[in-house]
């Protein structure tokens, strides 16, 4: 199997300096050999969110949202977007908005999964909580029991507050205004209203959240990650905001090349055919092991031992983040 695998693998050496759609299949890669864990509950922890772009003309309406290549559900998917995230319309057809996000991705996204910003941002400093939770639930009312949620959001959704968050606030509800504009209500215990960057241990005890958490082509949320969407997310806890694809993260400015006996943990590690054909990225948590999102048999959010095949010999750079 191991040979089967690195075959593959070569058959892409030839796509590295392909168009962002061809990158976003090689960072995505499903490498293999996974083991199943159990996820570790874990405190709350505050969430960062998906940056919004400058000059934003349109908010994402649905919990998670497609990118698609073209402007076809029948496409590939190239990444996601979260609830709340404004963005930026640069094309449109029928149906259809090709959008950009902060990180610089770009795809076509259904009309009817955004709204019009008309001039003013959702959710602006003051007036915005993130989800804190892996999700949350929220309801049209304050009360579990009667209705059905509303919405169910992913880590890191974005909601808009009827009022100011106040330190002295202390009851169990957050009134919100959806994208929609309907008003809802959330736990407070599932958000956070500020964000403080986390340090190296705590976003290692944030990772082991997301054990379980299952693979998903081009996810960025806990509803399903990739690999790069995984560490970009890891990152930006600690307030780095950092490239989508593992190709080009390894080659990224913000980082500086690692020899693997010197591996720290909080380190990104990058897998593939060559140090220029990069398919997969994880991060070291110390102990010989990594925690990463790769597919097999039980695709998803695991710890692996960088010893064991194949994993030690498709090891091909390290990197640490300046």
């Amino acid at each position: 199997m191991i040979a089967t695998m690195i075959g593959v693998q070569a058959a892409c050496r030839a796509i590295h300096s392909a168009p962002q759609r061809v990158r976003a299949m090689a960072r995505r890669f499903p490498l293999h050999f996974s083991f199943a864990l159990l996820p570790l509950l874990l405190p709350l922890i505050p969430a960062g969110a998906q940056q919004s772009v400058a000059g934003a003309d349109l908010v994402v309406a649905r919990p998670v949202i497609d990118m698609y290549r073209n402007p076809d559900a029948d496409s590939d998917v190239v990444s996601q977007a979260l609830y709340g995230t404004d963005v930026l319309s640069i094309g449109r057809q029928q149906g259809w908005y090709r959008i950009r996000t902060a990180d610089g991705y770009t795809g076509w996204i259904q009309a009817a999964d955004a709204q019009s910003l008309h001039g003013a941002p959702y959710a602006p400093d003051g007036r915005a909580v993130r989800v804190a939770s892996l999700s949350a639930n929220v309801y049209r009312e304050p009360d579990v029991t009667r209705h059905a949620p509303l919405l169910r959001l992913p880590w890191e959704a974005r909601l808009q507050t009827q009022a100011a968050p106040q330190p002295s606030d202390s009851g169990r509800w957050i009134q919100v205004q959806l994208v929609d504009g309907r008003s809802g209500w959330v736990q407070r215990g599932d958000v956070s209203a500020g964000f403080a960057p986390l340090s190296i241990d705590a976003m290692l005890a944030l990772a082991r959240r997301f054990l379980g958490v299952t693979y998903t082509w081009g996810g960025v949320s806990s509803f399903g990650f990739d690999c790069s969407g995984f560490t970009q997310m890891l990152e930006r806890q600690r307030g780095i905001e950092m490239p989508r694809d593992a190709d080009l993260q390894a080659a990224w400015s913000g980082v500086i090349e690692v020899q693997r006996k010197d591996l720290r943990p909080g380190d990104l590690l990058f897998f593939g055919a060559s140090a220029s054909h990069i398919t997969h990225t994880g991060m070291y948590i110390g102990g010989g092991e990594f925690i990463h999102d790769t597919t097999h048999d039980h695709p998803g959010v695991q710890i692996s031992r960088l010893d064991d095949m194949p994993w030690t010999k498709l090891l091909v750079a390290a990197r640490r983040i300046k």
